[in-house]
C-alpha cells in the first residue's frame, strides 16, 4: 500500500483499537484461477509475537473461498474505517491564496497472514460465542448463543467453517488531513461535522491523541 510518511500509522495500540472498532474486513485470497474477496467480521487479539495480531472469523461452508484458504497461501485482510470526499471549500487556505484541490480522507489497516481453517465444533462454538458476546455487549439485554435451542445452534454451526490468521505484516494508513495546516484541518473537521459526523469525530480523537 502506498503510504506517505505523514499518513502512516505504526502504533500497535492504535492498530488494534482500529480493527476492533471496525471489525468487518475484506478477506482477499488467490489461487491459480484468480483472486477472491469476501466481507468477514473478525475477532482480533494481540499476537504471539510483539507487533503481531491474531485474528479469527468464520465463513459459510458453501463459500468457495474456503478452497483458497485451505491451500495455506498468504491472504490479505483490509479493514476500513470512516472515509469521505473533502471539498477545497473547507480549507482556510482557499481564502488565503486559492491554492487548494479536492481530496479524499480515509482510514484503513491492511493485514497479511497465513490462514488456518478450523472445521471443529468446539472451536466454532467458542468463536461464535465470543463474537456474539463482543457485539451484544452494547445491547441493554444482550443475546447469548445459549438463548437459542441447542439443536438449532448445532445445526447452524455445522453450516460454517472457522478461520484463524496470525499476522506477518501490518500496514496502517490514516489519511485525515495531517499534511494540511491546523486551520485547514479544523475546517475539514467542521465541514465533516455535517457531512460525515463519524469521520469528524474520528479526526478529532486522532489529533487529540497525537
Amino acid at each position: 500500500m502506498y503510504i506517505p510518511h505523514h499518513f502512516k500509522e505504526e502504533r500497535d495500540e492504535q492498530i488494534l483499537s482500529f480493527v476492533r472498532h471496525f471489525p468487518l474486513a475484506t478477506l482477499i485470497t488467490h489461487d491459480q484461477t484468480g483472486i477472491t474477496a469476501n466481507l468477514i467480521p473478525f475477532i482480533t487479539k494481540p499476537g504471539k509475537d510483539p507487533q503481531s495480531l491474531s485474528l479469527s472469523g468464520h465463513l459459510a461452508r458453501g463459500n468457495n473461498q474456503l478452497r483458497d484458504l485451505a491451500l495455506g497461501n498468504e491472504c490479505l485482510l483490509v479493514f476500513q474505517g470512516p472515509q469521505d470526499y473533502v471539498t477545497p471549500g473547507w480549507y482556510e487556505t482557499k481564502k488565503e491564496n486559492g491554492k487548494v484541490v479536492p481530496t479524499w480522507n480515509y482510514t484503513t489497516v491492511h493485514i497479511w497472514g497465513t490462514p488456518l481453517v478450523h472445521d471443529d465444533a468446539t472451536w466454532l462454538r467458542n468463536h461464535v460465542g465470543e463474537l456474539t458476546d463482543t457485539h451484544e455487549a452494547q445491547q441493554s439485554t444482550p443475546w447469548k448463543v445459549e438463548d437459542a435451542p441447542e439443536e438449532f445452534i448445532s445445526k447452524s454451526l455445522s453450516a460454517i467453517v472457522g478461520l484463524s490468521i496470525e499476522s506477518v505484516r501490518i500496514e496502517g494508513k490514516m489519511k485525515i488531513s495531517q499534511n494540511r495546516s491546523e486551520d485547514d484541518r479544523n475546517g475539514v473537521i467542521a465541514g465533516m461535522g455535517t457531512a460525515n459526523p463519524e469521520l469528524a469525530t474520528f479526526m478529532q480523537k486522532y489529533f487529540r491523541k497525537n
